[in-house]
């Protein structure tokens, strides 16, 4: 990586750094401001007012985070790693709403997603605590993702068979008037959301309408169990906000030499 790319690569990945942490600063302050510009483009009378105005700021933002989405990109050893990254994504996501309005009006309400791009603000002001207990909890989401998919494939197939059995026994005269909607009450219900839209009118219906509900409460404490106990088992270590200069991955250990993302020396 030639010099110039390295400096960029300080400024705008860095935080420990006056420049970097100003950098920093000025764009989360820049996205906040983006962010009210979308959000009052949606007040008719202020859009009526006012709307030439926001129309040149939402461009004006939408330049500056290209100019910046780019610099990100050729200041990384291995550009591609940082465009996958979840960061890289919400950094694209962020721009192309405005140009995609140009051919498809109202695309650029999508703007909103720039909100993610807020969550650098544990990086800025160095609360590396918030980013390793981050790590913390995905460790433990990537660990149960197993287990709650085989819960929630269990749960689908109950459904399944118990809107099946309501088709059969409540019919189209109580509103089951087809084994998919029968399904999507059997959902409702077992979620404990009950809209009311589709109601059993049988007593053995009626029946096993409160099995369904009673199981739902039960069903919204096992997948918040099996991830509370990967919680307790993911293992904590402390973390730096050093990002690495191929993959602009951050989230090392103090005394790393190497990204544990995509193993390049860390500079």
């Amino acid at each position: 990586m030639r010099p110039w790319q390295k400096k960029i690569h300080e400024v705008i990945f860095e935080a420990d750094t006056k420049s970097g942490k100003f950098f920093d600063v000025s764009l989360l302050i820049l996205i906040i401001l983006s962010v009210i510009v979308v959000m009052l483009e949606s007040v008719d009378s202020l859009d009526d007012k006012y709307s030439e105005a926001l129309y040149a700021l939402e461009w004006v933002f939408t330049i500056i985070f290209t100019i910046e989405y780019f610099l990100r990109i050729i200041s990384t050893g291995k550009p591609w790693k940082y465009m996958i990254s979840f960061f890289g994504l919400v950094d694209l996501l962020s721009i192309l709403p405005t140009y995609i309005a140009l051919y498809f009006a109202g695309s650029s309400s999508l703007l909103i997603i720039r909100t993610l791009r807020l969550l650098r603000v544990f990086r800025v002001f160095k609360l590396v605590r918030f980013i390793g207990e981050a790590q913390h909890l995905m460790q433990a989401l990537r660990s149960s993702v197993y287990k709650v998919t085989v819960f929630l494939v269990t749960v689908l197939i109950c459904v399944t068979i118990m809107g099946a059995i309501m088709y059969l026994i409540e019919g189209e005269q109580s509103g089951f008037s087809s084994i998919p909607k029968s399904i999507y009450w059997a959902v409702v219900t077992i979620t404990t959301v009950g809209y009311g839209d589709i109601v059993p009118i049988t007593v053995l219906g009626q029946f096993i309408s409160s099995i369904l509900m009673v199981m739902g409460y039960g069903i919204i404490a096992v997948p918040t169990g099996i991830v509370t106990v990967e919680l307790a088992q993911a293992t904590k270590e402390n973390i730096t906000t050093q990002a690495c200069l191929d993959c602009s991955a951050e989230g090392h250990s103090y005394d790393a030499q190497y990204c544990k993302f995509c193993g390049s020396a860390l500079g």
